[in-house]
Protein backbone atom coordinates (compact mmCIF):
# COMPACT_ATOMS: atom_id res chain seq x y z
CA UNK A 1 0.00 0.00 0.00
CA UNK A 2 1.15 3.85 -0.74
CA UNK A 3 2.16 6.03 1.55
CA UNK A 4 -0.73 7.65 3.39
CA UNK A 5 -2.51 10.52 1.78
CA UNK A 6 -0.90 13.74 2.98
CA UNK A 7 -3.01 16.55 4.68
CA UNK A 8 -2.54 20.08 3.07
CA UNK A 9 -4.44 23.23 4.72
CA UNK A 10 -4.98 26.26 2.93
CA UNK A 11 -6.08 29.55 4.41
CA UNK A 12 -6.99 32.49 2.08
CA UNK A 13 -9.13 34.90 2.23
CA UNK A 14 -9.43 35.14 -1.47
CA UNK A 15 -12.02 32.17 -1.82
CA UNK A 16 -11.93 31.74 -5.69
CA UNK A 17 -8.06 31.70 -5.64
CA UNK A 18 -8.21 29.09 -2.34
CA UNK A 19 -11.07 26.75 -4.44
CA UNK A 20 -8.92 26.86 -7.88
CA UNK A 21 -6.21 25.83 -5.67
CA UNK A 22 -7.77 23.06 -4.11
CA UNK A 23 -9.03 21.62 -7.14
CA UNK A 24 -5.37 21.58 -8.74
CA UNK A 25 -4.25 20.16 -5.90
CA UNK A 26 -6.51 17.33 -4.91
CA UNK A 27 -6.20 16.40 -8.92
CA UNK A 28 -2.83 16.65 -9.29
CA UNK A 29 -1.75 15.56 -5.71
CA UNK A 30 -2.14 12.63 -3.85
CA UNK A 31 -3.34 14.35 -0.91
CA UNK A 32 -6.59 15.73 0.96
CA UNK A 33 -6.79 19.49 1.35
CA UNK A 34 -8.74 21.49 3.71
CA UNK A 35 -9.19 25.13 2.97
CA UNK A 36 -10.56 28.23 5.13
CA UNK A 37 -10.72 31.45 4.37
CA UNK A 38 -10.98 32.36 8.22
CA UNK A 39 -7.68 32.10 10.18
CA UNK A 40 -9.83 31.69 13.55
CA UNK A 41 -11.34 28.25 11.66
CA UNK A 42 -8.20 26.99 10.28
CA UNK A 43 -6.73 27.44 13.99
CA UNK A 44 -9.10 25.23 15.11
CA UNK A 45 -8.82 23.02 12.00
CA UNK A 46 -4.96 22.76 12.81
CA UNK A 47 -5.88 21.74 16.66
CA UNK A 48 -8.13 18.50 15.43
CA UNK A 49 -6.09 17.20 12.83
CA UNK A 50 -2.41 16.62 11.54
CA UNK A 51 -1.48 18.36 8.07
CA UNK A 52 1.91 17.70 6.32
CA UNK A 53 1.58 21.20 4.83
CA UNK A 54 0.38 24.63 5.46
CA UNK A 55 -0.44 27.35 2.73
CA UNK A 56 -0.93 30.81 4.70
CA UNK A 57 -2.51 33.83 2.88
CA UNK A 58 0.42 36.58 4.04
CA UNK A 59 -1.98 38.96 4.14
CA UNK A 60 -5.60 38.83 5.60
CA UNK A 61 -8.11 40.88 7.70
CA UNK A 62 -7.27 40.42 10.95
CA UNK A 63 -4.75 37.45 11.63
CA UNK A 64 -2.44 37.44 8.66
CA UNK A 65 -0.85 34.22 7.38
CA UNK A 66 2.33 34.74 9.88
CA UNK A 67 0.55 35.04 12.87
CA UNK A 68 -1.39 32.73 12.01
CA UNK A 69 1.44 30.03 11.78
CA UNK A 70 3.02 31.36 15.11
CA UNK A 71 -0.21 30.56 16.81
CA UNK A 72 -0.17 27.16 15.71
CA UNK A 73 3.62 26.53 16.08
CA UNK A 74 3.24 27.93 19.80
CA UNK A 75 0.25 25.43 20.36
CA UNK A 76 2.08 22.42 18.91
CA UNK A 77 5.03 22.90 20.44
CA UNK A 78 3.66 23.03 24.03
CA UNK A 79 1.36 20.56 23.96
CA UNK A 80 1.69 17.03 25.35
CA UNK A 81 4.02 15.57 23.91
CA UNK A 82 4.71 18.44 21.52
CA UNK A 83 3.61 18.21 17.64
CA UNK A 84 5.61 18.43 14.94
CA UNK A 85 4.86 21.45 13.61
CA UNK A 86 4.19 21.49 9.66
CA UNK A 87 6.01 23.90 7.32
CA UNK A 88 4.62 26.83 5.81
CA UNK A 89 4.35 28.17 2.46
CA UNK A 90 3.30 31.90 1.71
CA UNK A 91 1.16 33.28 -0.70
CA UNK A 92 0.90 37.14 -0.66
CA UNK A 93 -0.10 39.51 -3.17
CA UNK A 94 2.75 41.59 -1.84
CA UNK A 95 5.50 39.49 -2.18
CA UNK A 96 8.52 41.87 -1.69
CA UNK A 97 6.94 43.17 1.65
CA UNK A 98 10.02 43.27 3.76
CA UNK A 99 7.87 41.38 6.76
CA UNK A 100 7.30 38.49 4.15
CA UNK A 101 11.10 38.22 3.11
CA UNK A 102 11.81 38.15 6.96
CA UNK A 103 9.93 36.02 7.34
CA UNK A 104 11.51 33.39 5.04
CA UNK A 105 14.51 33.44 6.87
CA UNK A 106 12.13 31.26 9.51
CA UNK A 107 13.70 27.36 8.93
CA UNK A 108 10.12 26.11 8.60
CA UNK A 109 8.97 29.03 6.35
CA UNK A 110 9.73 27.37 2.77
CA UNK A 111 8.52 29.48 0.31
CA UNK A 112 6.86 32.37 -0.58
CA UNK A 113 4.76 32.45 -4.02
CA UNK A 114 3.12 35.82 -4.97
CA UNK A 115 -0.02 36.17 -6.85
CA UNK A 116 -1.00 35.24 -9.28
CA UNK A 117 1.16 32.24 -9.43
CA UNK A 118 0.96 29.31 -11.55
CA UNK A 119 -0.34 26.24 -10.19
CA UNK A 120 3.61 23.85 -11.72
CA UNK A 121 5.37 26.89 -9.70
CA UNK A 122 3.02 26.08 -5.91
CA UNK A 123 3.74 22.14 -6.86
CA UNK A 124 7.65 22.53 -7.16
CA UNK A 125 7.64 24.60 -4.06
CA UNK A 126 4.83 21.80 -2.29
CA UNK A 127 7.47 19.00 -3.42
CA UNK A 128 10.40 20.64 -2.43
CA UNK A 129 8.68 20.94 1.16
CA UNK A 130 6.85 17.82 0.97
CA UNK A 131 9.48 15.72 -0.76
CA UNK A 132 7.60 12.36 -0.33
CA UNK A 133 4.25 13.68 -1.73
CA UNK A 134 2.90 11.72 -4.39
CA UNK A 135 1.27 12.54 -7.84
CA UNK A 136 -1.83 10.81 -9.11
CA UNK A 137 -0.37 10.66 -12.09
CA UNK A 138 3.79 9.53 -11.88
Amino acid sequence: MANELKRILIVDDDVALMRVTREALTSLLRCEVDTSPKPEYAFELALKKAYDLLIFDFSMPMIDGALLFSLIAKVYENSQPPRVVPPLLLISGRADEQRAQELLREPRVRGLLSKPYAINRLLERIREAVPDIELTVP
